[in-house]
């Protein structure tokens, strides 16, 4: 394993860094005010516009994208660094390079197993940036970490899919730019498990889907990315050439998403616990209490330099596992997949935690980034699969490691 920066990645992150500097950093106030202002709440402030046309003209577009038909051409070990770089500004940077979920992870579907009809009608819009879409796979009604217990039907008839069922966290589907759902259902109900579930395109638009409401993050209306929304759909009638891949496969299709997805995640994770350090560090050497700096109390230096070792930590453990998908691909890497999606929450709630506390009652205001830090890192811990699931997939492994001994054979 070899973690240094190649030239290609060394040029993008000079580039990238610039970029933020100068594009970024000054203009997340209007993505804040306008939440504030609750205007338009769903919708992106004019400004985005501005930045992905700037962010297009550098090169900086679809950097996720390993495919270099389609993207950039990166390897994960690659983008690692870049992902990282933009999760300083989630709410703004990964949009504004167009390498924001869940856009990413349904153009690597499309991209994947789309036919042409589907690239041209769904992917090619989507890697110009000029329209949105949404994943809808979780339920309200059911706990929708284990598949087999999802509801919502996708019925055979004749040369027409028939879908009915309720999704809600269908991260996009607020946004009017929102044109595409690509849905998990029950096509094959008397199957395996694992043959049970396809994945379908619906246009937006489409007559009998409805999206009922949005749904808030611990209080915050969370416009980015197009907000979270509960849909329904009620007979819904889409042509059987909107299929996404095989029949039956939909759990397959859903893991070979899911796999680059999280480990994005984790990366910009690292970026964000980079940035609440860099503001505790501020804030500390700013304020004095009881006579002194903050930064001369011990517990706030035990806060810093713990945060330092476990941001270094994650990100070593990230690269590796980003690594293991280039060299042996993701299903292989699936345990340390895993195991990054438990430590990269873990780690950085907790130093946006630390963060929040040094910076006072402030912390949790508007005033700062913090408390949204805090809400996205909290709500990772359900998104992509929840903690128990992954840690499931660890323990399994390890156990296999050590074969359970039936009683009478000795120890």
């Amino acid at each position: 394993m070899d973690f240094t920066y190649d030239d290609r990645t060394k040029a993008l992150r000079t580039q990238l860094l610039s970029f933020m500097e100068s594009e970024i950093y000054p203009v997340e106030h209007h993505f804040h005010d306008c939440a504030e202002a609750n205007e338009s709440q769903w919708e992106r402030p004019a400004v985005m516009a501005d930045l992905k046309r700037k962010a297009r003209a550098q090169g900086l577009w679809n950097l996720f994208l390993p495919d270099d038909t389609h993207g950039a051409g990166l390897t994960n070990l690659q983008y690692a660094p870049l992902a990282e770089i933009t999760g300083w500004s989630p709410e703004v940077a990964p949009e504004a390079l167009n390498c924001n979920p869940p856009d990413t992870g349904n153009m690597e579907l499309l991209s994947l197993f789309g036919t042409p009809d589907q690239q041209r009608d769904w992917l090619d819009p989507l890697l110009d940036g000029k329209i949105r879409s949404a994943y809808c796979m979780t339920e309200p009604n059911v706990s929708s970490s284990d598949p087999s217990n999802l509801e919502t039907a996708i019925d055979d008839d004749g040369d027409h899919w028939i879908i009915n069922g309720v999704k809600w966290w269908s991260t996009g589907a607020m946004s009017s730019d929102c044109q595409l759902l690509i849905v998990m259902g029950v096509s094959d109900p008397g199957a395996d498990v694992r043959g049970r579930h396809s994945l379908v395109l619906i246009p937006r638009n489409t007559p009998g889907v409805t999206v009922e409401r949005g749904l808030q993050i611990f209080g915050f209306l969370h416009s980015a990315h197009g907000g979270h929304a509960q849909v329904r759909f009620d007979n819904v009638r889409v042509p059987k050439a909107n299929l996404l891949g095989e029949r039956g496969r939909g759990q397959a299709l859903a893991q070979a998403r899911l796999g680059p997805g999280r480990i994005h995640h984790c990366m910009r994770m690292i970026g964000m616990a980079e940035r609440a350090l860099e503001l505790m560090c501020k804030r500390a050497n700013e304020r004095t209490a009881f006579g002194k700096h903050i930064a001369d109390q011990g517990i706030v230096q035990h806060w810093i330099a713990q945060s330092r070792v476990r941001i270094d930590q994650l990100r070593l453990y990230v690269l590796r596992a980003a690594w293991l998908i280039d060299t042996v691909g993701a299903r292989e890497a699936r345990t340390e997949i895993s195991a990054i999606k438990v430590a990269a929450p873990d780690t950085v709630e907790w130093i946006v935690d630390k963060a929040i506390q040094v910076h006072g009652a402030g912390g949790m205001s508007q005033d700062h980034p913090l408390a949204m830090l805090w809400a996205q890192a909290r709500t990772m811990r359900f998104i992509d699969g929840a903690d128990e699931v992954h840690r499931m997939v660890v323990a399994t492994k390890e156990l296999r490691k050590h074969p359970m001994v039936t009683i009478g054979e000795g120890v």
